[in-house]
């Protein structure tokens, strides 16, 4: 038994395949239009907060602001780093831990970013890759010195008040198609 298709039913079959590839192809590019976009307005609220303004927020509603720059020059990063590493913050770029030394000083300083958009260069790191920090008071070059893969549960840094230490953190493996897991990838610098 064979079956026909009319004229129609063939177009209308066209149309709704061509929108759900569309929709398909939005969903898998929002991320990194997000990200894109965020930093284009951090870069405004960056520029304001250089410029004395105090915790300038990107967007109205925001509950984050930029609280220094992230660059490595080899490799041609340049990135605004957030206050605050939750979820919704790091949707919109790296973001700089509460609970660790502010970007620049002395101290632990811990940034985290998603794997597949902001962070996704630390893949391509190398020992003695240096990383500028620059905040509204200093600017800080750090040396990379180890990098590695830990459990979430065990990631510790070493207790040094002395220096300024820089630590990058990531998820793992870097190609998951699975978002989050429970490994960490870890770069870990000092500054000069």
């Amino acid at each position: 038994m064979k079956l026909f298709m009319s004229r129609p039913g063939k177009s209308l079959i066209s149309i709704i395949l061509i929108l759900t590839g569309c929709w398909l192809l939005m969903q898998g590019s929002y991320i990194h239009a997000k990200a894109w976009l965020a930093q284009t307005l951090l870069e405004d609220a960056w520029s304001k907060i250089e410029h004395g303004e105090y915790q300038s927020k990107p967007w109205p509603w925001a509950d984050t602001w930029p609280v220094a720059r992230l660059r490595v020059p080899r490799l041609k990063i340049d990135l605004l780093v957030l206050a605050g590493d939750s979820g919704r913050t790091l949707a919109f770029g790296p973001g700089h831990s509460y609970a660790s030394a502010r970007p620049g000083e002395i101290g632990n300083s811990v940034i985290s970013a998603h794997r597949d958009t902001h962070f996704a260069f630390l893949n391509n790191l190398q020992k003695d890759d240096e990383i500028i920090i620059e905040s509204v008071n200093s600017t800080k070059t750090y040396k990379v010195h180890t990098t590695q893969v830990v459990h979430s549960d065990r990631a510790s840094f070493i207790d040094d008040e002395t220096r300024a230490n820089l630590h990058l953190v990531t998820c793992y493996p870097f190609d998951s198609i699975i978002s989050g897991g429970t490994d960490r990838y870890i770069v870990s610098a000092t500054a000069e």
